[in-house]
């Protein structure tokens, strides 16, 4: 059994993997030792993305392959996906984070699970193995399910209570000069959707009016607003979906925002 760990490379962040992906990467070790798995760790991006992949070579995962994409072109979700899939050999078990931390949409595994042609299980708080798959996911309030995953499978996990094992320090400075294998993504673009540019996610101004008075005091008052009357908070529980969209529009009206 083969079971690959995709690891997302974030330029901006120096602290290392992200808190998802290391849930995925421990997850990966644990579930090798239990079926005496081949692991390999691969990530998408410049020759600095090899970083994640020492990361986990420290750890424990046996094998790194760098897929090479400029910072740019990791920003696609479907573009990392497909090359991930043309660059992996045939995985039994792909695990990924649920999101990054650079405020990604998520989207990278089910791209992966589809060019794969794998089945997916998402969002996983936990994943282990009876004699198959077992992933359990969270569900509106406060309920589990509990799947059984046919292979092959791309999962994706919550930053949940699995924290990823400290590295050995033979392991650290064995993955400093292990070598990494690296595969030249395909250059063939998906025409059926074609990003024109991308940028970092900014939050757009908002511009507030100055407080009034002309005392600190005065102004600290309306700044916080602990003086203005408060809508007490109320709880709904409508009887369907009709009834709350009607519920949400009112509450808009009411606060004009829908005229």
């Amino acid at each position: 059994m083969l079971i690959v760990v995709a690891l997302r490379w974030i330029e901006a962040l120096t602290s290392g993997l992200g808190a998802a992906d290391e849930c995925a990467l421990e997850h990966a070790l644990r579930l090798a030792e239990q079926l005496d798995a081949q692991t390999l760790a691969v990530t998408a991006g410049p020759e600095p993305a090899e970083a994640v992949l020492r990361t986990a070579l420290a750890a424990g995962i046996g094998d790194a392959l760098r897929v090479d994409l400029t910072e740019d072109e990791t920003d696609d979700g479907s573009r990392v996906a497909r090359a991930l899939a043309d660059a992996i050999p045939a995985p039994d078990l792909v695990l990924c984070g649920d999101h990054s931390a650079d405020r990604g949409t998520g989207a990278t595994p089910a791209f992966l699970a589809a060019a794969l042609n794998a089945r997916q299980a998402l969002g996983a708080l936990s994943v282990a193995w009876d004699g198959k798959l077992l992933v359990e996911r969270r569900l509106d309030g406060g309920r589990r399910e509990r799947l059984a995953v046919g292979l092959p499978a791309v999962c994706s996990v919550e930053p949940a209570d699995v924290r990823l094992r400290r590295a050995s320090l033979p392991g650290l400075l064995a993955a400093r000069k292990a070598s990494i294998t690296v595969h030249k993504a395909l250059s063939t673009p998906d025409i059926r959707v074609i990003v024109e540019s991308t940028r970092r996610f900014s939050p757009r101004t908002r511009r507030v009016p100055p407080p009034e008075g002309a005392e600190p005091h005065t102004r600290l008052l309306a700044l916080t607003g602990a003086l203005a009357e408060h809508d007490p908070p109320r709880l709904v529980h409508p009887a369907d979906a009709k009834a709350g969209a009607a519920e949400l529009l009112a509450y808009l009206r009411q606060h004009g925002y829908l005229e």
